[in-house]
C-alpha cells in the first residue's frame, strides 16, 4: 500500500505528466509507466495496469473537454473511420494483454523498451504531416491498412498501458487525411473501448487485483493527470514544437534505457 507522502508524490507525478501529455494532446501514458515501475516500484505487470486505469480515467475525461472543439456529432459522421481502426484495435489489445501476462519480467521490459523508442521516434517524426490528404483512396485497400494499423496499435497500447493517441492521431491523419483536431477525438473514441477490451483480458490474470490495492493510489494520480492535461492544454504553443517533441522523445528514450538495465522489482 502506499503511504499519505506517497500519495501526494503521486498526485505531483500525476499533473508534471499530465502537463507533458497536455502539451502535445496525448494522456501522458508513456511517461507514466516508467515512473510507475522506477519511482514507486511496482512490479512492470502491475504498473502496466494501473497505467492503463489511469489512461482510461484521463481518456474518459478529455472527450467532453474537447466537445467543444469537436462536436459529438462531427465525431459520429466519421464512424466508418472508428469501425475501421476499433475492427482491428480490439483483437490487437486482447492480443497485447494476452501476451502481457505470459512474459517474463525481462522479456516484458525490453518490450516495453523497444515500444517506448518506437513511440519517441512517432514523436519526432510523425508530426506535421497534417493537410497532406489521404495516403490511400476510400476502398478495400484503406479498409485493410485500417485494420492493420488498428490491430499493432491495439497490442502497443495494451502492452503499454497506454490509450494509442500517439500512434492512432498519425495513423488518423496520413492514412485517413484527417485534420489534427478531428484525429485527436476520434483518437480518443477509438482508445475508449480498446482500453476497455484490454482490461477485460487483464481481469482474467492475477496482477488485476493491484488495482483493489491501490484503489487511492490510482484515484490520486488519475486526477492530477486530469489536472496536468488542463494546465498543459492551456500552455500550449508557449514551448515551440521543435523544442518540444525532441525533449519529450529523449526522456523516453531514457526511461527505455533505464528499463533495459534495472534488474526487476517488487510491487510497492
Amino acid at each position: 500500500m502506499i503511504r499519505p507522502a506517497g500519495l501526494a508524490l503521486a498526485g505531483l507525478w500525476g499533473a508534471v505528466i499530465g502537463a507533458l501529455g497536455g502539451l502535445i494532446g496525448l494522456g501522458g501514458a508513456e511517461f507514466r509507466l516508467p515512473v510507475l515501475v522506477s519511482v514507486f516500484r511496482f512490479a512492470t505487470l502491475e504498473a502496466i495496469i494501473l497505467n492503463k486505469a489511469m489512461s482510461l480515467v484521463t481518456v474518459a475525461a478529455a472527450l467532453p473537454f474537447r466537445a467543444g472543439t469537436v462536436p459529438f456529432g462531427v465525431i459520429a459522421d466519421h464512424w466508418p473511420v472508428i469501425v475501421n481502426l476499433l475492427a482491428g484495435s480490439l483483437l490487437g489489445a486482447w492480443a497485447g494483454a494476452s501476451w502481457a501476462t505470459r512474459l517474463r519480467v525481462r522479456a516484458l521490459d525490453r518490450v516495453i523498451a523497444i515500444l517506448l523508442i518506437a513511440i519517441a521516434a512517432v514523436l519526432v517524426f510523425g508530426h506535421g504531416h497534417e493537410g497532406a490528404g489521404a495516403l490511400v483512396g476510400a476502398g478495400p485497400a484503406r479498409i485493410f491498412l485500417g485494420v492493420g494499423a488498428g490491430f499493432v496499435i491495439g497490442i502497443v497500447a495494451a502492452l503499454l498501458g497506454v490509450a494509442g493517441g500517439e500512434l492512432l492521431i498519425p495513423t488518423l491523419v496520413i492514412l485517413f487525411g484527417a485534420d489534427i483536431k478531428l484525429a485527436g477525438s476520434l483518437s480518443l473514441a477509438i482508445s475508449l473501448p480498446t482500453m476497455l477490451t484490454a482490461f477485460a483480458r487483464y481481469s482474467r490474470d492475477g496482477s488485476f487485483a493491484v488495482l483493489g490495492r491501490n484503489r487511492g493510489f490510482v484515484l490520486v494520480m488519475a486526477a492530477g493527470s486530469v489536472l496536468g492535461a488542463f494546465i498543459g492544454g492551456r500552455l500550449l504553443g508557449i514551448v515551440p514544437e521543435a523544442v518540444l517533441l525532441p525533449a519529450l522523445a529523449a526522456i523516453l528514450a531514457t526511461s527505455a534505457l533505464h528499463m533495459l538495465r534495472r534488474k526487476g522489482n517488487g510491487p510497492a
